[in-house]
């Protein structure tokens, strides 16, 4: 398995943050073949979702998680900032992993799929990616 991790600066707002190009030059800088991509964030408050981005289904994402995970929620968890709480819920409804068959070094997404990271958190601006490749 061949493994390294990348840093991503999401800010301090929610973020829909595609890592499909850093996917494939990972991918490229491993000379991968046939395979598996597993793609892991080591956050108790961030996840990945493969999704369509740049036609609005990031954003109708982001708004159908305000709406199931609302900041003014009746959170028991509650350090942080207002809403910190349903930050840790998240990773339940999109979970902090993801695995992507690989076919002659290409992943085998649908057209318009793409990996991306989703962070609500806005006490955390900096989230690091772990990217592995299983040889098949």
């Amino acid at each position: 398995m061949q493994t390294r991790t990348i840093d991503i600066t999401t800010g301090s707002r929610e973020a829909v943050h595609d890592l499909t190009d850093a996917c494939r030059g990972f991918l490229a800088e491993v000379g991968a073949g046939d395979g598996l991509l597993h793609v892991w964030v080591p956050h108790a408050t961030a996840g990945l979702a493969v999704l369509e981005t740049g036609a609005g289904s990031d954003d109708d994402l982001l708004a159908a998680l305000r709406e199931l995970l609302p900041a003014t929620g009746p959170w028991r968890h509650r350090h942080g900032s207002p809403g910190h709480g349903r930050d840790h819920v998240l990773p339940a409804l999109c979970p902090p992993y993801a695995s992507v068959p690989v076919v002659d070094g290409a992943m085998a997404l649908g057209t318009w799929q793409s990996v991306c990271l989703v962070d609500l958190n806005g006490d955390n601006p900096q989230r690091r990616v772990r990217l592995s490749f299983l040889q098949g």
